[in-house]
């Protein structure tokens, strides 16, 4: 490329995601032809956790070999949102930050990081999911909602999908008239992996509800508190993402019906390992479920849907024939079925629940192409 901008990055988060979406792109630069790639273009001069961070006052690179090292030994506490805002408008070039956390805090400052024509990048949800109002505010401050052209882009396809490419794909059938009607399918990896395990297609296993949670947690496919995920907020919240991208002023992931699978009985839980010990009272009430779908020669999966038509949300069981493609899931995989104004038939995306920290660099590189 024959441009010779520099484009200054933050990094907030450097947990799973943040950690792998740091190595990845560390490996990239690494390959032969990096230098004709847009993100050859990219300096890292930021990158904090929690309690900690690395800020290079020079705006200089900060090492992408050293830098666990590094940000272990630093007694520099991480800025404030208000302070990135500042260090970053000062930097010789746009900036772009990275968040990889889920921190209400930082997802409130998106607005004013892209009013001052710095760009987001997130796998976050919290921001896309929450109050509606800060939905607005976001992308009327950004470049690629209606905010003046000056201003920074906002992107967050790991929002919903992982790596899959879901939310790129709605924005272009929508774009190009092919409105979406409709959104179904299991959203979760989670709980993909629940009910293909407790309800196989073919015939139902004999192991009870709580003994596949365990399993599930023991493989780190659940939340450390698994009541996260049974709860279907996290379904809700990626519901409430796509009928947003939709067009449908989704108020919250509350705001319409979503089936909890943690019984009544475990409310009083005050820990995640007294939930599992407890869950096993409660497995008849599951395998009631299960027979029932069994007796209609269906299978259970948990779903959520969008009906734009409607202008609906819906969380929760649902039971399936077996000709249906949700029901022939397996694994972890996770399956979007869009319908839309032109086809008659709905696209089918499906795949790994995993790749966020891929998804977050396709992002980036989408944004470093406009900024170039």
């Amino acid at each position: 490329m024959a441009s010779a901008k520099i484009i200054y990055v933050a990094v907030i988060g450097v947990g799973g995601v943040g950690k792998s979406f740091l190595t990845q792109l560390e490996a990239i630069l690494r390959q032969p032809a990096s230098s004709t790639s847009v993100l050859s273009h990219l300096r890292l001069v930021y990158i904090a956790r929690s309690k900690k961070a690395l800020v290079s006052e020079s705006y200089k690179a900060i090492s992408q070999h050293t830098w666990p090292q590094d940000l272990a030994r630093s007694n520099a506490a991480p800025l404030s949102q208000h302070d990135l805002v500042d260090y970053l408008s000062k930097a010789p070039g746009r900036a772009i930050v990275v968040d990889n956390t889920s921190n209400n805090d930082i997802a409130e400052a998106y607005p004013l990081f892209l009013a001052a024509s710095i760009s987001v990048v997130t796998p976050s949800k919290i921001a896309f999911s929450s109050d509606l109002d800060l939905w607005k505010a976001i992308f009327t401050a950004a470049a690629n909602g209606s905010g003046p052209p000056g201003a920074g882009y906002v992107f967050h396809e790991p929002t919903v999908g992982a790596g899959l490419p879901v939310i790129s794909t709605i924005k272009d059938l929508n774009n190009t008239g092919n409105h979406v009607t409709r959104v179904e399918g299991v959203f979760s990896g989670t709980m993909s992996f629940l009910f293909n395990s407790f309800m196989p297609m073919g015939g139902a296993e004999s192991v009870p509800f709580s003994a596949h949670v365990k399993i599930a947690k023991d493989l780190g496919y659940t939340e450390p508190d698994a009541r996260h995920d049974l709860s279907g907020l996290d379904v809700a919240r990626k519901c409430t993402i796509l009928a947003r991208l939709c067009g449908l002023a989704i108020p919250s992931p509350t705001s319409f019906p979503v089936q909890s699978l943690i019984p009544a009985g475990l409310a009083d839980c005050k820990s995640s390992n007294e939930f599992l010990e407890r869950l096993a009272d409660f497995d008849d009430d599951m395998e009631k479920v299960k027979t029932e779908a069994l007796s209609e020669g269906k299978v259970l999966r948990y779903v959520g849907a969008v009906d734009v038509t409607r202008g609906e949300c819906e969380v929760g069981l649902k039971r399936f024939d077996s000709e249906h493609p949700i029901a022939a899931m397996k694994g972890d995989d996770l399956q979007l079925n869009l319908y839309t104004a032109h086809y008659k038939s709905p696209i089918v995306i499906q795949g790994c629940g995993e790749g966020a920290y891929l998804a977050v660099l396709t992002d980036l590189i989408k944004v470093c192409e406009l900024l170039l």
